[in-house]
């Protein structure tokens, strides 16, 4: 039985909760003004925001109970109490996943993430499964039977935009002509409809995302990319019903949707069900309950362990100057840990570098830099790791790596989702993927300095490839903002001696950059190189860069599109 103390201490904790959560849908429900007045440096401050609630508020409910309790309570057999009242709490609470990760979080700001005990912690939900009652219904249902048109004017009419459509007509005439191509008789007035009330929102764009029905019963996820255009009027940029489009627009390496979720539960379940390959870790992150997906990856990775008797290994790859990295050949992710000392040409900080993790966090990551979950404390079974990774560890990172008989406790790393080198990809290659590679890379650093975002080191070590053949940045320390950066071509030499030289004849500041550069320190391989120069030759030019530094100074913001160009209907 639980005491008057550990029921009020159980009950500031979800005060605290319902605080954060009521801020992030405070933030969240603004999303649809911003998408409408086209607020684009709103955009990108309203997620930086929202993510910050969540630190911020277990911050606040720490000091307070550390002040309630002083030291009279605040011990582990106290907290089993408070746990256990914490329960009670949640037994009808429509966020209860959400607010045990909360709790979790609390638990490990009041200790430190030191001496962390399962047992009075939610590693897994005390209540697995149970989907909470929405509030409102989260979806609609539209039936075909007085046409299609029908069903797309009657959807349309109850979308919560209030800017003035471009031309409605045309744009149902437009989907309605892709769904026949694509199913020909099965699109037809047996069709049904089922539509998430909520737009999501993400960037310069909304999605209306659904499941439709065809006649012949087959499902496929219906999803909706909304623009605007220069009048600020809305208009249909493509209609995406294949189950891989949908995955990579809600890919691990973009931002997190604003999505209004009262009840987060029932709306994953809902994705879950469009998107299959798409884990609960994964979808929760997505909706920006990324501290909950982090929650979830713990799960999963559990899971895995019990499912699978593969030890770990270095991960694949030419190791890196700041990190290593490890992963189990069964598992879809990698372990990336910073090592005690760094290469010598690395003039950094543990700090800085924990610091580029966080800017990438809550950067517009324009589906070209992988998202990262951050732990304290991971314990692991000392049975799957070998001697020789684990020596390989203690070389590198001893401070940070406790080892007794059974576990192995690494006091700090990330998880981040595991990805084939780059530099591994293009080398064995056909031609055809090569190409595809070759232009995916150059897309990737074009579309990352758009953004603000000047990756640093472009070796090819540096990038992924993903199982959808995206290429993605996975390196960050030597990330930087594109308007800190001092973009220059290379002055003519004085003398032709100037070219033999072993050093520059050009003084070389600590932030400029001079592209034409690049072709000599990346491109090695002349089939690369001729592919490079015929895809993306404009990267060599200073001018390209300072360029785009402009257009951010000028906050014009680049359109990048979570899905094929074939897809949309103005090509």
């Amino acid at each position: 039985m639980t005491t008057a103390m550990e029921q009020l201490v159980a009950h500031t904790i979800l005060q605290g909760f319902d605080a954060m959560y009521g801020r992030f849908l405070d933030v969240t429900a603004g999303a649809q003004a911003r998408f409408e007045k086209q607020d684009w440096p709103a955009v990108h401050l309203a997620l930086k925001k929202r993510i910050s609630f969540y630190a911020n508020h277990v911050g606040l409910v720490t000091s307070q109970i550390q002040i309630m309790l002083g030291e009279r309570y605040a011990n582990r057999d106290f907290l089993m109490g408070v746990k256990a009242a914490y329960e009670d709490l949640l037994l009808d609470y429509p966020r209860y996943e959400i607010a045990e990760s909360f709790f979790n979080s609390v638990y490990c700001r009041i200790f430190e993430h030191r001496n962390i005990n399962r047992d009075k912690l939610f590693v897994h939900s005390s209540q697995e499964g149970r989907l909470p009652t929405y509030p409102t219904p989260l979806t609609r249902t539209y039936f075909a039977t007085n046409g299609t048109q029908s069903l797309f004017t009657r959807l349309f009419n109850d979308t919560p935009f209030t800017a003035d459509w471009e031309d409605k007509t045309r744009d149902i005439g437009l989907i309605c002509q892709r769904l026949a191509q694509t199913f020909g008789r099965a699109f037809d007035n047996n069709t049904t409809l089922e539509l998430i009330r909520e737009p999501f929102y993400r960037n310069k764009a909304a999605y209306l995302i659904g499941r439709i029905t065809l006649a012949n019963q087959q499902q496929c996820p219906f999803i909706l990319p909304i623009l605007t255009n220069t009048n600020g009027e809305l208009y249909v940029d493509a209609c995406i019903y294949d189950a891989d489009d949908a995955s990579i627009i809600f890919g691990f390496a973009r931002s997190y949707f604003m999505v209004y979720a009262p009840a987060p539960a029932a709306l994953v379940e809902f994705l879950s069900d469009l998107m299959p390959n798409k884990t609960r870790a994964e979808l929760y992150t997505a909706i920006g309950c990324q501290k909950h997906g982090k929650t979830e990856l713990y799960r999963e990775f559990l899971s895995h362990l019990e499912h699978s008797d593969d030890q770990f290994v270095t991960a694949e790859g030419i190791k890196g100057m700041v990190m290593s990295v490890f992963t189990l050949p069964s598992y879809g992710f990698v372990f990336k840990i910073i090592k005690d000392k760094f290469a010598p040409q690395k003039d950094i900080s543990h700090d800085t570098v924990k610091e580029k993790y966080k800017l990438v966090k809550e950067h517009d990551r324009v589906g070209r830099m992988a998202d990262t979950q951050e732990y304290r404390n991971f314990s692991f079974d000392r049975a799957r790791f070998s001697d020789a990774l684990l020596d390989e560890l203690l070389d590198v990172a001893p401070s940070i790596i406790d080892v007794n008989d059974d576990t192995i406790i690494i006091k700090h790393l990330y998880m981040e989702r595991r990805m084939v080198p780059f530099n591994i990809y293009v080398d064995q290659a056909n031609d055809d993927d090569l190409r595809h590679a070759v232009d995916e890379y150059g897309k990737a650093i074009k579309q990352l300095a758009a953004a603000n975002i000047f990756p640093g080191d472009m070796l090819f070590k540096n990038f992924g490839v993903t199982r959808h053949r995206r290429v993605v940045f996975y390196d960050y320390d030597e990330i930087s903002y594109m308007t800190e950066m001092n973009f220059r071509e290379i002055p003519p030499p004085r003398y032709p001696e100037d070219e033999m030289a072993a050093e520059p004849w050009y003084s070389v500041g600590i932030y400029d950059v001079f592209p034409e550069e690049f072709r000599t320190f990346l491109l090695i391989n002349p089939k690369i190189r001729a592919l490079f120069n015929e895809l993306h030759s404009d990267l060599f030019e200073a001018s390209y860069w300072r360029q785009l530094q402009q257009n951010i100074t000028n906050q014009q913001y680049e359109d990048v599109y979570p899905y094929a160009k074939a897809l949309r209907f103005r090509q």
